[in-house]
């Protein structure tokens, strides 16, 4: 039996991995989130016991409580995730929602969300603390890099590359063999069929950047 799990963030992230754990019957014990007027309530039937830096919370990380890290800001995830690292030595659980498919032959990091209905074949490779959506397809040879966010949808198909920190919009289809560079964003219902690079925003059919 898994431990109980704390989540960091109760806003739309941290009820999506409520969700996944109570498919798998993994009991939240609570959410810690910095917006004070979430504090002392109840997010479908969890109550929200403090702000994320609550050392009397976080103390139970790594010996009775699991961790898993669901804060919307992307900086603040990465502040998050580094700071149990370097405090307490643990890393996030991943969260897979028991009605996903991932591949035993798939490999995952720690700390990734992969939620109902999504899709992760064989030899697909993800990284840590990646946000697959809904009915999402990672397929064969696909390699996913670190704090990658999959739109509901998406479909990455094989020996894509997406680098780190990049966004892919919900329903945009990356075609086989392309490579997403680092911090880049593809809109959403967006067919990439090049290369796009670092920090760039791309949409359309075929996407094109946005100037």
């Amino acid at each position: 039996m898994q431990n109980p799990v704390i989540i960091l963030g109760a806003q739309q992230l941290g009820t999506a991995a409520l969700d996944i754990f109570n498919s798998n019957s993994v009991v939240v014990y609570c959410f810690l989130d910095d917006k004070k007027d979430l504090q002392q309530q109840e997010i479908n039937n969890v109550s929200v016991m403090s702000s994320t830096e609550d050392g009397e919370f976080l103390k139970l990380i790594g010996k009775k409580c699991d961790v898993f890290v669901a804060v919307e800001d992307s900086a603040a995830r990465k502040g998050l995730i580094n700071m149990l690292k370097d405090e307490y030595k643990v890393v996030p659980v991943n969260a897979i929602h028991k009605f996903s498919a991932v591949s035993e032959y798939a490999w995952l990091g720690h700390g990734n969300m992969v939620a109902a209905g999504a899709i992760v074949n064989n030899n697909a490779k993800i990284g840590d603390n990646c946000v697959i959506q809904s009915r999402a397809l990672v397929d064969t040879n696909a390699e996913i890099a670190d704090f990658v966010q999959i739109g509901a949808g998406a479909i990455i198909n094989s020996e894509v590359k997406v680098e780190e920190g990049a966004y892919i919009g919900s329903g945009a289809v990356i075609v086989s063999g392309v490579k997403i560079g680092k911090n880049a964003r593809v809109g959403a219902g967006s067919v990439v069929v090049a290369d796009v690079p670092a920090k760039a925003t791309v949409f359309g059919n075929p996407a094109a950047a946005i100037k």
